[in-house]
């Protein structure tokens, strides 16, 4: 059964009429979700991109080493939004349609998302940004838990213009359509930039829900940042301009130093090799453009900080800093796509940079070379669910929930672990029946407990997406590429996976294969080919009722 708008209204008053009454100290909960960005993006994991407001976090709060996304947008975000696996909250794919489970263009009704977890606990519920998970009424962010909403229901192309399919929405009114010039309306002097207006937005409505009343609110901050197209502000860029003339193997040695200086990589885990020709190898002419391309990349992340210090500073200048549950991470590795020289990299260049700069879409990217720099030390990229694609920076700030500083922490966490460490800092229930439908039970495991302590306990996580595939069973990983064999890694031993172990190792081999196809059954993984015949039928049949 769908939900209509109209529902969704009812539904809220619903709740708001089922606040549970609950302790005035528990905290506000912020999730800051980075675009496209690498384990070793930020300063606290490795990098030379100046992000000192993210450093403070990770000065005062924890680093998780071994924490997982799902290597690609749609399913990350469904994974965040439910606790569940992808295939289960029906976002196996991207949020395209081809008629069966695990394969919709909105999340799973038998789903809950934390904000309609947490709106019944009492909290106020918030989110700005980038949804992309559910273009229609039914599935958008206001009939999937939120208050309150300002952002794009789908992705975001473009950082200085609205492009088709990302028009913004302030909750369910259409805002922003398609424009080359978007008007921020809380600050009409200031030039529209995506990251900047999304964080507006977000202490717009902390400023009200606070001038409310003073319960906890849940804020979910999904910045599109540092995702294609490669659209930075000119101050920004200036700081990195240059910087990158070394070249990418220059710096990956220099992050995978800093990485283990930081101990958040073993030095006995090898730098992976480069994948790409080496720097030396390209013309003078494609080493500038290819700098130029980073220091927009960079640039791109500089802001991001700086957006994320406003955030951090108006909580403390609020005084709820310190009980605010803050977390960073970002919703998959750097991207090849496009290959070297990246999205129209030969044509779209330095030298004719004022005509694509600000311009929407697939315009520009950084390219394979400094995606690469962007997952030090590991191997492969998005969409892929070997270490880089998969892989993300995890930062946990809550001053008033547990007395470590600067901590790291290598238990083995997953998208799917925030759901339930939400439930138990909210006090909140997990419900077992929503709107009408029976929920899937959480599937990860609240990391309250790593919050205060270092134990490790083994635990197996699954990944799936386009027929790349991947178990963790414990230290053992095992991983293939799309249409590729599997490879067996100990990734205890060998985190950047060099050593394939699969024709040594037969038993665990087929123990972890075993279990990685009982999952795939459960929740339903279509391979590539099953995706592509399914698809192919289901456009079929919808082009047949539309020529009746």
């Amino acid at each position: 059964m769908t939900r209509s708008p109209a529902f969704a209204c009812l539904f809220a008053v619903w709740s708001l009429s089922a606040v549970t009454a609950a302790p005035a100290d528990r905290p506000n909960i912020v999730v800051l979700f980075a675009d496209d960005m690498g384990y070793s993006d930020i300063g606290c994991f490795g990098s030379e991109i100046e992000t000192p407001n993210l450093d403070r976090l990770a000065a005062n709060g924890l680093r998780f080493t071994h924490f997982y996304n799902t290597g690609r947008c749609c399913p990350s975000r469904a994974s965040l939004m439910t606790g569940l696996y992808p295939h289960q909250a029906d976002i196996g794919h991207m949020a395209g349609d081809i008629g069966v489970r695990g394969y919709r263009d909105r999340l799973s009704f038998e789903a809950v998302t934390i904000p309609e977890m947490l709106g019944p606990a009492g909290y106020h519920t918030i989110m700005t940004g980038k949804w992309h998970l559910g273009w229609r009424d039914e599935g958008c962010p206001t009939a999937r838990g939120f208050d309150h909403f300002y952002g794009t229901r789908g992705f975001v192309d473009s950082y200085f213009t609205v492009v088709r399919r990302t028009e913004v929405y302030l909750n369910d009114e259409l805002v922003l359509p398609i424009t080359e010039t978007p008007v921020n309306h809380l600050h009409p002097e200031r030039e529209w930039y995506t990251t900047d207006v999304y964080t507006d937005y977000a202490l717009h409505f902390i400023d009200q829900v606070r001038e409310q009343d003073d319960r906890p609110f849940f804020l979910y901050l999904a910045y599109n940042a540092p995702h294609f197209p490669l659209h930075a502000k000119p101050e920004d860029v200036k700081k990195y301009r240059g910087r990158y003339r070394d070249g990418w193997g220059e710096f990956r040695r220099q992050r995978y130093q800093k990485l283990v200086e930081l101990g958040i990589v073993n030095d006995n885990w090898p730098l992976s090799p480069l994948d790409v020709p080496e720097w030396d190898s390209l013309s003078e002419e494609q080493r500038d453009d290819l700098d130029f391309k980073m220091a927009l990349f960079a640039a791109i992340i500089d802001r991001l900080d700086q957006n994320i210090g406003r955030v951090v500073d108006h909580l403390e200048q609020m005084g709820e800093l310190d009980n605010t549950l803050l977390v960073f991470l970002s919703d998959n590795g750097g991207t090849k796509e496009t290959g070297l020289l990246g999205i129209k990299g030969e044509t779209n260049t330095v030298a004719n940079y004022q005509e694509w700069g600000r311009k929407g879409g697939w315009t520009s990217s950084y390219g394979q070379g400094w995606a690469n720099l962007s997952n030090t030390p590991f191997r492969r990229y998005k969409r892929e669910n070997h270490e880089g694609g998969t892989s993300a920076p995890f930062i946990v700030h809550w001053p008033d929930g547990f007395e470590a500083r600067g901590e790291l922490r290598d238990q083995v966490a997953h998208l799917i672990d925030l759901m339930p460490t939400f439930v138990d800092v909210a006090e909140a229930t997990y419900p077992t029946t929503h709107a009408g439908h029976t929920i899937q039970p959480m599937q990860g495991r609240s990391l309250l407990p790593s919050f205060t302590s270092t134990e490790t306990v083994p635990r197996t996580l699954y990944w799936e997406h386009e027929g790349n595939r991947a178990i963790r069973d414990g230290d053992w990983k095992l991983v293939g590429s799309r249409n590729g064999p599997w490879e067996l890694y100990n990734v205890g031993d060998d985190r950047t996976e060099l050593n394939d172990l699969a024709g040594k190792k037969a038993e665990r081999f087929q123990e972890m294969k075993a279990k990685w196809d009982a999952w795939a059954e459960e929740v339903n993984v279509l391979t590539p080919a099953e995706f592509d015949r399914t698809r192919k039928e289901f456009d079929e049949a919808r082009r047949k009722r539309r020529s009746k």
